[in-house]
C-alpha cells in the first residue's frame, strides 16, 4: 500500500477518535462552568478531585488500551474467534481491574485531609470523590466496549456517544448541582451524581451499538466469566498495565512540574496553565493520530503484510510531526496575543509568551512521541517504551526542570526547558525504537 494511502487511512480513524476525546474533555469543561457558580470552595474541590481521578483513571485506561491491538491483529489475520475470545477475556480482567481502582480511589478520600488543603475545600472534595468512584466501573465498561470497536477499525460509535453524552450530561448537572425539576439542591455532590449518569448512560449506549446495531454482527462478542483463557488474560495484563504506566509517568511528571512552578508564586502558575492549556488543545488530535497508529500497524501486522507494518507506523509518526509543525508556528506568531485572551495582568501575559514559545518547540516532540509510543503498542511492545518514559522524565527531566528552574533561578522557564528536554528524548528514542523493530520488514 502506498504511503498516501496509508495517510488517508489514518485520518479517517483518528478524526473520529480525536472527536470523541474532545467530547470527553467537554465535560470537564461543562463541569467547571457550572460548578464555577457555586464559590470558590466548590471549584477548587473540583479541581482537586478531577486532577487525582485522572492519575488513577489512566491506569485503567491503559489496561483497557490492550483491547485495541490485540483486536487489531487478529482481525488483520481473519480470526473472527480470536477477536471475541479478547474481548470476552478484556472483559472480566478490566471489570476486576475497575474494582480494584475503585477500591484504591475511595482509600484516598481518607487522605485528602492530609494534604492541607482549606477544610470546607477537603469536606466538599471527600464527598464529590466518593461519589465519582461509582462511576469508574461503568466507564470502564465503555472503554472496554470502546476499544474493541477500534480494533475493529469500527471508530464512529463511540464519537457519536462521547459527543452526545455532553447534552445528557449538562441536563443532569442542571438537575442535580441546582436542585430543579423537584429534586434538592445537591451542589457539588449534584455534579458527581450527573458525571456518574452520564457514565452509566455511555456504557449502555455503547453495548445497545454493539449488540443491536453493529452491522458486524458475527464480531459481536459474548460475555462468560467461565470461558476464559489464561494466555490472552496474560497477554492483556502484560501489554495493560505498562500502557497504564507509560501514560501515568508522563501526567505525573506535569502534575509535579505544576508544582514546582508553583514555588514561585501565583504568576508563574498562571503563566504555567495558560501556556498547558494552548499546548493542550491540538494534543486531542495527537491522541487520534495515536490510537489510529496503534489501529493500523496492528492490522498489517495479523495480516502479515510486513511492508506496510513499517510504512503504517512512519506515516502516523509523519501526519503528527506535520499536524504539530503547523501548530507549532502558530504559536510562535501569535505568543504575545494569545495569553491576553485569559487575562489581562502584564506579568502573567509576559512570562505567558515566554513559555508559549518554549511549548511550540516541543509541540513536534510532543506529538511523534505519543504516536510513536501509538504505533508501538500496535506491535504490543510496551515494556521497552514504558521504561524510556519513566527514564526521560523522571531520572532526566525532572531533575534537568529542578536544577534550571530552582538551583540556578530561570523559574518557569527552567521548569518548562527541562520538561522540553524529556519530551525529545521519548520521541527519539521511540521512533528508534520503532525503527530497529521493524528493519526487517521491507
Amino acid at each position: 500500500m502506498k504511503i498516501s494511502l496509508h495517510i488517508k487511512e489514518t485520518v479517517k480513524l483518528a478524526l473520529p477518535i480525536s472527536i470523541g476525546q474532545l467530547g470527553h474533555i467537554m465535560m470537564g469543561v461543562v463541569d467547571s462552568l457550572m460548578v464555577g457558580k457555586l464559590g470558590p470552595a466548590s471549584l477548587a474541590a473540583a479541581s482537586l478531585v478531577n486532577g487525582i481521578f485522572f492519575l488513577i483513571m489512566v491506569l485503567g485506561l491503559g489496561m483497557t488500551m490492550a483491547i485495541t491491538p490485540l483486536v487489531a491483529i487478529a482481525d488483520g489475520a481473519d480470526k473472527p474467534d480470536d477477536v471475541k475470545s479478547i474481548f470476552n477475556n478484556g472483559f472480566i480482567v478490566n471489570l476486576i481491574y475497575a474494582f480494584m481502582l475503585s477500591g484504591i480511589t475511595f482509600a484516598v478520600t481518607y487522605l485528602l485531609p492530609f494534604l492541607n488543603q482549606p477544610k470546607d475545600v477537603t469536606y466538599l472534595a471527600t464527598s464529590y470523590l466518593r461519589i465519582q468512584v461509582i462511576s469508574i466501573a461503568p466507564f470502564m465498561v465503555f472503554q472496554i466496549a470502546r476499544q474493541y470497536l477500534d480494533g475493529l477499525s469500527l471508530v464512529k460509535p463511540s464519537m457519536y456517544i462521547a459527543v452526545f453524552v455532553n447534552f445528557i450530561h449538562i441536563f443532569l448537572n442542571w438537575v442535580f448541582i441546582y436542585g430543579k425539576l423537584g429534586v434538592p439542591q445537591l451542589g457539588l455532590d449534584g455534579a458527581g451524581i450527573a458525571t456518574t449518569g452520564s457514565r452509566f448512560f455511555m456504557a449502555g449506549a455503547i453495548f445497545v451499538y454493539l449488540y443491536k446495531f453493529n452491522k458486524n454482527k458475527h464480531l459481536a462478542p459474548s460475555i462468560s466469566f467461565i470461558k476464559y483463557d489464561v494466555k490472552i488474560i496474560k497477554k492483556i495484563i502484560e501489554i495493560g498495565i505498562p500502557s497504564g504506566f507509560q501514560y501515568f509517568m508522563e501526567v505525573a511528571a506535569f502534575t509535579f512540574s505544576a508544582v514546582m512552578i508553583g514555588w514561585f508564586g501565583s504568576v508563574s502558575l498562571a503563566a504555567h496553565q495558560i501556556a498547558l492549556n494552548l499546548a493542550s488543545l491540538t494534543y486531542m488530535v495527537i491522541l487520534g493520530i495515536s490510537s489510529a497508529g496503534t489501529i493500523r500497524v496492528g492490522n498489517c501486522l495479523g495480516a502479515g503484510e510486513l511492508k506496510d507494518v513499517r510504512r503504517a507506523g512512519f506515516s502516523a509518526i509523519g501526519l503528527a510531526g506535520s499536524i504539530m509543525l503547523g501548530s507549532s508556528l502558530i504559536l510562535i506568531s501569535a505568543n504575545k496575543i494569545l495569553p491576553s485572551f485569559y487575562i489581562s495582568d502584564p506579568g502573567v501575559i509576559e512570562l505567558a509568551s515566554k513559555l508559549i514559545i518554549i511549548a511550540a518547540l516541543f509541540q513536534l516532540a510532543d506529538g511523534i512521541q505519543a504516536t510513536s509510543v501509538g504505533v508501538l503498542r500496535g506491535l504490543t511492545d510496551v515494556k521497552v517504551p514504558l521504561a524510556i518514559i519513566f527514564s526521560s522524565y523522571w531520572l532526566i527531566a525532572i531533575p534537568i526542570s529542578f536544577w534550571l528552574g530552582v538551583h540556578l533561578n530561570w523559574g518557569a522557564v527552567g521548569i518548562w526547558t527541562g520538561l522540553s528536554i524529556g519530551l525529545f528524548l521519548v520521541a527519539i528514542l521511540c521512533v528508534l525504537r520503532f525503527y530497529i523493530k521493524t528493519r526487517g520488514h521491507k
